[in-house]
């Protein structure tokens, strides 16, 4: 088995890469996806952002309001500390918990953990091998405004919360171009996922 970490800048492209690598039969554990179940009304991770940020995130059915959550921190780098030592923790156990899960089913498993903090968070430690997915400003500012209807403003500071996305790239196994056609980026996916599954 080999665990695979998958990450780019915001709005490069790396969802569609991971939908990729899953048509390819790669088994894709969900960073994102697991922070929303960790987060769920009344679990642990949900009582502590409660008690930490307050009332004012949740919305009237009790689930976190994501962007009330989002305004707060990511202007503030001491709260998005903050709130990623609730939150991360619990995500890494239970992305342990699936690839092991995925490697007993499966020994020669390809796994692919779509991680949008993969070095920002530390992971790439704990993974056998780095994709970064790349794209240009321009592509991810205006991914965004048509996306997530962001202005320019935002769209920006959403991008520098991240790490500089060349970093990410010079510390890369693999790079993928978020920006080239949906038939030449698959092309590309496929060939990786045939040099991983020799690697696994």
């Amino acid at each position: 088995m080999i665990l695979v970490g998958l990450t780019g800048g915001v709005a490069t492209g790396k969802s569609t890469v991971s939908r990729m690598f899953a048509r390819c039969g790669a088994v894709i554990i969900d960073a994102d996806a697991l922070a929303h179940q960790v987060v769920e009304p009344g679990k642990p991770a949900w009582r502590a952002i409660v008690k930490t940020f307050g009332k004012t995130v949740l919305n009237p059915d009790r689930t976190l309001n994501r962007q009330a959550l989002g305004a707060l921190v990511f202007r503030q780098p001491a709260q998005l500390r903050r709130l990623e030592q609730i939150i991360h923790p619990r995500v890494a156990r239970e992305q342990a918990r699936l690839t092991k899960s995925a490697g007993r089913k499966d020994p020669k498993a390809v796994v692919i953990y779509d991680v949008p903090l993969l070095f920002e968070a530390g992971i790439d430690a704990r993974v056998d091998k780095v994709i970064v997915v790349t794209a240009d400003r321009p592509t991810q500012i205006a991914r965004l405004n048509r996306r997530n209807g962001f202005t320019r403003a935002e769209a920006i500071r959403r991008i520098r919360s991240q790490l500089p996305l060349k970093h990410k790239a010079a510390a890369a196994d693999y790079l993928l171009d978020g920006t080239i056609s949906r038939p030449r980026l698959f092309t590309a996916v496929k060939q990786l996922y045939r040099e991983l599954l020799a690697l696994a």
